[in-house]
């Protein structure tokens, strides 16, 4: 019941942001089939398939796209969807038979999304790369830390999580609205290299405004100001402080028992190396719960550094059940929260899911056909 359901969509089975924008979609209702490889292809699954979250909540078919067999069985499916991922190299889709001229003749309404790093043009658009290459070319590595280290790889949150999956379901979702207004569908073209860019736009505001430098840590988001930074304490363990606001950061202070000669200088730059001296001492004599305990309910904007096996007991994310065991599989809830029709979990990821082939004529496909999908191990 989620606000998806009803929206059909063919994902091609991929790496990184292709099946995490499946998964989002599959969680906020959209039926979504995953085309897979043949099941004894090489590398058919990198990853443990029954433990990869973000393959939660599809339909699962196996098809050899470079047999005409297989592609014929994609173009059915792609007939009756509103919207198709896929995440290869530009022209790749153009060789198996599958590319946007072919499909869009086909089903006229559809909104073909294609996820590459450098997009379908420019000169890298043939070149491999992953998270940290798209990053250094959008200047937003550069930027991510410490002074007297080199960038820092910022996991792949940035290029293939938030600058790719999450603006290609922008794409998609735009796509698939003014669709139904026009009843033509189009080509979203999301390279992560664009939507790590974008993702910068603030930054690119404070450069403009003489308020960023091109040096790490001398910012006052970057871990350059005492206010805003990570600390470690007596255990070892780490704190995360952000009170940028005056009146949260006098709080911080008070909490410490740490006096500023003069904090209406909290701004000014050439502070801030003495009083980040000064927290790095002063939070280094208690433990970590020790001082969340300190903190807690204040605006402090203090709160512990957890780790990934600390974050689903955490109170706050038990309350709120960000994090849910589903089928065995400690993970994160779908989100956002919706008040009439809440995303869920549709189902497990990989050999686990449903097996069940009732779907398939919705999509047009016959009992005889539904039945060669099942002899063949295809569902």
């Amino acid at each position: 019941m989620g606000p998806l359901e009803g929206i059909k969509v063919v994902e091609f089975a991929g790496l990184g942001p292709v099946p995490f924008s499946g998964m989002v979609l599959s969680d906020l209702g959209a039926e979504v089939v995953q085309i897979n490889r043949e099941a004894n292809s090489p590398g058919a699954n990198l990853f443990a398939p029954e433990k990869n979250i973000p393959d939660r909540g599809r339909r699962i078919v196996r098809l050899d796209l470079k047999a005409p067999t297989g592609v014929a069985t994609a173009l059915r499916l792609i007939e009756r969807a509103d919207a198709l991922i896929e995440g290869f190299r530009p022209g790749v889709m153009e060789r198996l038979g599958l590319g946007p001229e072919v499909c869009l003749a086909r089903n006229p309404r559809l909104v073909y999304g294609r996820m590459t790093g450098w997009g379908q043009t420019g000169p890298l658009a043939q070149t491999a790369g992953h998270d940290i290459n798209y990053l250094a070319l959008s200047g937003a590595l550069h930027a991510i830390g410490r002074a007297d280290g080199g960038p820092t790889p910022p996991l792949n949150l940035i290029a293939d999580y938030g600058g790719g999956a999450m603006l290609l379901l922008v794409g998609l979702l735009a796509g698939v609205l003014e669709a139904r207004n026009s009843g033509q569908g189009q080509v979203v073209d999301a390279a992560m290299s664009d939507g790590s860019a974008l993702l910068m736009a603030a930054i690119y505001s404070l450069k403009a405004m003489g308020h960023w430098t091109d040096q790490r840590e001398s910012n006052f988001l970057d871990g350059g100001a005492h206010f805003y930074d990570t600390y470690q304490c007596a255990d070892g363990q780490w704190l995360a402080v952000g009170p940028i606001e005056p009146h949260f950061y006098r709080l911080l202070l008070e909490g410490c028992g740490v006096d500023d000669p003069d904090p209406r200088q909290q701004w000014r730059a050439k502070s801030w190396p003495a009083m980040k001296e000064r927290l790095r001492a002063t939070l280094r004599t208690k433990t970590r719960d020790e001082w969340c305990a300190l903190f807690e309910g204040s605006d402090a904007c203090v709160t512990p550094v957890l780790g990934l096996a600390e974050a689903p007991a955490h109170p706050h994310n038990r309350a709120r059940q960000t994090f849910v065991e589903f089928e065995g599989l400690m993970q994160p809830a779908p989100a956002p929260r919706f008040s009439r029709t809440p995303a869920t979990i549709q189902g497990p990821p990989g050999p686990c899911a449903n097996a069940s082939s009732d779907w398939l004529a919705d999509w047009g496909f016959s009992e005889t056909e539904i039945a060669r999908f099942a002899f063949a191990g295809a569902i």
